[in-house]
């Protein structure tokens, strides 16, 4: 078995009110192969970057375990760069720069060897692309995660719900989850896009925590109160690789395993938004991580005593 993850490796710059990181390392796939690494290998990557892009950074990942056959690098142009400025509360940004370079060239070929992997996350980008590497799976997968955005809902709508066909789980933001479904009840929103296809409905709803959709069962994972968050750049997709990571690791799906695999994701996530980048995420250690999880444990159990009903 094995994870296969598609995405961007890219440089940002980075401004939040606790500072500015200017020109380091982003992009989904990394992002998520460095969540997921923690828990599982082989991870397969596939992505593009220029000419820009250190090599100590994909050796890095290839210290973690993450196959990098599926990586193409472009001589003749620069990596993927996005620029944003993040307002007061953390949760709202403005896109300042968006340069596309090798992006704009992506046409994803997997390798003969990632076709059977087992565990599938598809990192955001056009619906087009997504669509073409579910093309290229043996159809023998465990669980295809997708990941979208509102940008994709605006321009290509119709080719957006033809992959949606064709995934077991979404991952968007509450008001993604709102724009797709045209409901303005989580619950409601759900119930449509299940019908659109994915059988697991994952709603991120930022440092408020995570909702878990699956038929008529609901399950919410706490966020992690946090006294300082640096940068929340790359939190949703580390959130992703923890989750397909565990997903890999344990190998079963099922709305049990599920609601486990959202603790994970959300236990990475709460560690990315820690420092720019991927700083904190570089150098985790085994008790730090699982002293998280069982902070999220805490956070969201209880024991009820049942009280006699009052008569009035």
């Amino acid at each position: 078995m094995s994870i296969l993850t598609v995405g961007t490796m890219a440089f940002d710059s980075i401004e939040t009110p606790f500072g500015k990181a200017e020109k380091v390392i982003g992009g989904a796939c990394t992002y998520i192969s460095w969540a997921a690494s923690y828990w599982y290998s082989p991870i397969h990557l596939v992505s593009i970057i220029g000419r820009d892009f250190p090599q100590s950074e994909v050796k890095a990942l290839e210290d973690r375990g993450v196959s990098m056959e599926g990586l193409v690098r472009r001589t003749d142009m620069d990596s993927f760069f996005w620029a944003g400025k993040y307002h007061p509360d953390m949760n709202n940004r403005d896109t300042l720069t968006t340069d596309l370079n090798v992006l704009a060239e992506f046409d994803p070929i997997l390798p003969r060897s990632y076709v059977s992997s087992r565990f599938i996350m598809l990192g955001n980008l056009t619906p087009a692309i997504q669509m073409s590497v579910l093309n290229q799976l043996d159809g023998n997968q465990a669980v295809i995660i997708l990941d979208t955005m509102n940008f994709w809902m605006d321009i290509a709508m119709p080719e957006l719900k033809e992959v949606l066909k064709r995934v077991n789980v979404l991952t968007i933001n509450d008001e993604e989850a709102r724009q797709l479904s045209g409901e303005r009840s989580l619950v409601r929103a759900a119930q449509k896009i299940h019908e659109m296809g994915p059988e697991y409905l994952v709603i991120k709803k930022g440092e408020h925590g995570a909702l878990l959709f699956y038929k008529d069962q609901i399950f919410f994972a706490p966020g992690m109160p946090m006294a300082d968050v640096i940068d929340p750049t790359g939190a949703g997709d580390s959130f992703a690789g923890g989750m397909i990571g565990y997903l890999a690791r344990t190998g079963e799906i099922s709305f049990k395993n599920m609601k486990t695999a959202l603790i994970y994701g959300s236990t990475m996530a709460s560690f990315c938004v820690e420092d720019f980048s991927l700083q904190k995420l570089r150098n985790l250690s085994q008790d730090e991580i699982h002293q998280r999880i069982r902070q999220f444990e805490m956070l969201s159990s209880f024991d009820v005593n049942e009280l006699p009903v009052k008569n009035n």
